[in-house]
């Protein structure tokens, strides 16, 4: 057993326990201390990710490989972005205390386990506790109806998704007799052996973590809570988790399941297309800028999903660098979404940005840039996302994904336009409340990676080949 390879886990557990037993000891004043001391144990567990040794550990439930460290520190990114935003935020909603990023630095916890696991079990321990630390951020804002009944959703719904989740493992448990991915990959090698049995329990496994990625049908709890709870953790939903959820789809799939394409191929064709599709269409209609997000997200992992499909290591590649530049423009757009408040009040409609380049252009420009790239506009980065994802679907052979995939991309550009419209052209709303300095930078940065990814794509395309390479390696 080779314990030094969950290294990053283990300081980020005992990291958290020390965080919390100083927010207990000090108190309510102690929430901008904890929030440091969080964002302080992100960078050394990020720092830790990248020099841990790679290798099989805990009896082969646990691996480090170049894919595994890529996912780590992309959950990393995510998170502290959405910490770095909910150090003002959450003092002006009056729910600054200092539990919140204890919370959120098990939640990490939890996906750098899934980001690892190489067995069933490590998945589902990863994944709970992940989930665990989610139904209380959803549910922060106690006082507020919206997001207690957020919290209620998701964990009802959640409840649910991993009750097929585990009848999936249990499943695949049963025909192959073995949890462990090596074991399972070697029992699928010869597909004309391969019971019924195990095929059932590869799709209860893939609608578990569908649901985790929102992905059509398994998506109904995805406005809800991205309207009701808490604006950061709202981002938060929108990045880490589902980073470390199509992480471990995409691991399972490739490599225990992987001699079995045939049977989860056409799966995953289909739950992409309805995820573009109704991202694209289900999102004009929506006021309510949370909500919007919402559906682009579910159309995202629609894009996200066409990589999987592909199943080759160009596809892989595709998907991660998606997810890098998915988790950045996302991190921008609420960023400015965090910014839209008035009179100490946060505001949420689309009409709210009215005339806001006149008001206050730096924000403006902000959320164009991010609305921009999301609809995929040359040359910001959300264009060269698109541009890997179906160039890999072309070098697979499937045309129509791709195809349906620019369609839906032209049709999901109106709403992102829409806002941009209200921003420039209509007439100037009430002003916004000053900004912080902590919002300031989450938009600057995000901004700046959106904007200027084409001068360096080579570094995060270089490593997403790696952590690819190593999946089919």
């Amino acid at each position: 057993m080779n314990w030094a390879l969950a290294i990053p886990e283990i300081v980020l557990s005992v990291c958290g326990m020390g965080i919390l037993i100083v927010g207990v000891l000090r108190r309510q004043d102690s929430t901008f201390l904890c929030s440091m001391l969080t964002l302080g144990a992100f960078l050394l567990a990020a720092i830790l990710s990248v020099s841990t040794v790679q290798g099989i550990g805990y009896h082969g439930q646990f691996v480090i490989d170049p894919f595994s460290g890529f996912v780590k520190l992309l959950i990393i990114a995510g998170a502290a972005l959405c910490l770095i935003l909910a150090l003002d935020y959450n003092r002006k909603q009056r729910i600054s205390r200092f539990e919140f990023p204890v919370l959120m630095l098990f939640s990490v916890v939890g996906m750098m386990v899934m980001a690892s696991a190489s067995n069933l079990m490590t998945l589902y321990l990863g994944l709970e506790l992940q989930s665990l630390a989610l139904y209380v951020l959803a549910a922060f804002a106690r006082d507020d109806v919206r997001s207690s009944e957020a919290g209620l959703k998701y964990f009802v719904l959640s409840a649910l998704a991993t009750g097929l989740l585990l009848y999936g493992i249990s499943l695949v448990y049963g025909f192959a007799g073995t949890m462990d991915f090596a074991q399972i990959a070697r029992a699928a090698s010869d597909p004309v052996h391969v019971s019924p049995g195990l095929v059932v329990g590869i799709v209860f496994v893939l609608v578990g973590l569908a649901f985790k990625i929102s992905a059509v049908p398994f998506h109904m709890w995805t406005p809800d809570v991205y309207e009701g709870a808490p604006t950061p953790v709202t981002l938060f939903f929108g990045t880490s988790p589902k980073v470390a959820a199509i992480a471990v789809m995409v691991r399972v799939m490739v490599h225990p399941f992987g001699h079995l394409t045939d049977q989860w191929h056409t799966l995953i064709v289909i739950v992409s297309i309805a995820s573009m599709i109704w991202g694209a269409v289900a999102a004009i209609g929506q006021a309510n800028i949370k909500r919007m997000m919402a559906f682009s997200a579910i159309g995202h992992m629609g894009y996200a999903l066409i990589g999987l499909a592909a199943g080759t290591a160009v596809g892989i590649r595709g998907l991660l660098v998606y997810m890098v530049i998915y988790v950045f423009m996302t991190a921008g757009a609420f960023a400015c979404i965090t910014a839209m408040r008035r009179n100490g009040r946060s505001v949420e409609m689309i009409s709210d940005l009215n005339g806001l380049a006149r008001n206050d252009p730096a924000l403006a420009g902000a959320m164009a840039v991010a609305m921009f790239s999301l609809a995929g506009i040359p040359i910001l980065s959300g264009f060269f996302a698109k541009l890997y994802i179906f160039l890999a679907a072309v070098q697979a052979g499937m045309w129509t994904l791709a195809i349906i995939g620019v369609l839906t991309s032209v049709v999901g550009a109106f709403y992102y336009l829409r806002v941009i419209k209200v921003m420039y052209f209509d007439a100037p709303a009430e002003q916004f409340d000053a900004r912080s300095p902590s919002l300031t930078f989450v938009a600057a940065v995000t901004t700046l990676f959106t904007t200027f990814f084409f001068l360096f794509p080579a570094p995060v395309v270089g490593a997403a080949q790696a952590a690819a390479q190593a999946l089919f390696g």
